[in-house]
């Protein structure tokens, strides 16, 4: 009998950040894709959602609670969901889940999840205030 799936089977039900196809030149000496490499991507779209909701310039301050649960393959698609969880006065944390699809199939794998954490900076390079995040159903 097939397994039920899981929410960790399923995507985030938010537009994706990132999605792009790891190519030959993103290999390790074993032929996988380096972690560094889908690091990279999950930064790039994390920080994409956080320059958004700042309205300007950020830098990653933190990763936390990073997980490889699967090699990602040369050609598969690679998509990339940043959900925003909360902020500070400057800061900004993000769920960060990255997922592969086989180049000749429909079915998604998730492959990392973090947590990313940003700054908010001025013109200068000083932290500056960020709006609050709003939770549904709250003022």
């Amino acid at each position: 009998m097939p397994r039920q799936p899981t929410n960790e089977d399923l995507p985030p039900s938010i537009d994706p950040a990132i999605r792009t196809i790891a190519m030959p030149t993103d290999t390790n000496p074993a032929g996988d894709i380096f972690g560094g490499w889908l690091l990279w991507q999950m930064d790039l779209a994390a920080g994409n959602a956080a320059a958004r909701h700042a309205g300007g310039r950020c830098a990653t301050i933190a990763i936390d609670q990073i997980v490889f649960l699967q090699p990602v393959k040369v050609g598969d698609e690679v998509t990339v969901y940043a959900q925003l969880l909360g902020t500070g006065r400057s800061s900004m944390r993000f769920e960060v889940t990255a997922w592969r699809r086989r180049r000749d199939g429909e079915r998604v794998y998730k492959v990392t999840g973090a947590i990313f954490t940003f700054v908010a900076l001025d013109l200068d390079g000083r932290p500056r205030d960020v709006r609050p995040l709003v939770q549904a159903g709250m003022g």
